[in-house]
């Protein structure tokens, strides 16, 4: 997967899909067997660990969907964006900024999350 718009876009994919089997599958295809994902809330290595941090996202703010909050930025093998987490179409709930790095083969050995925006209740 030599886009990076395109991997950012399968990796928002993953934290939307609500199918565990398909999710792992998204999982699989995007991140390295190694990866490891860390924000300020989780440190999980690998993707089992991912994808119950995915569900348990879900359950917390269920309906909601991840989008692009705007242009991805990328050099070598690094890329950033900032996401939002809200209703389709709709002011988002929550905005945060992810730095991805990029394996050898094209999937995500490592992710820093970052929270901008968190609801009070959350």
């Amino acid at each position: 997967m030599s886009d990076v718009n395109e991997l950012v876009q399968r990796y928002l994919a993953a934290w939307n899909e609500t199918d565990s089997a398909a999710r792992q599958a998204v999982l699989a295809e995007v991140f390295a067997e190694d990866a490891v994902y860390t924000d300020p809330l989780v440190s999980v290595p690998g993707g089992e660990g991912l994808d119950a941090t995915i569900a348990a996202v879900q359950a917390q703010f269920g309906g909601l969907v991840f989008s692009l909050g705007g242009t991805v930025d990328a050099h070598h093998d690094i890329e950033r964006f900032t996401w939002h987490l809200g209703p389709e179409g709709a002011e988002p709930l929550v905005i945060g900024f992810d730095v991805a790095v990029i394996g050898e083969d094209g999937r995500i050995t490592q992710v820093l999350g970052f929270l901008d925006k968190v609801p009070a209740t959350a």
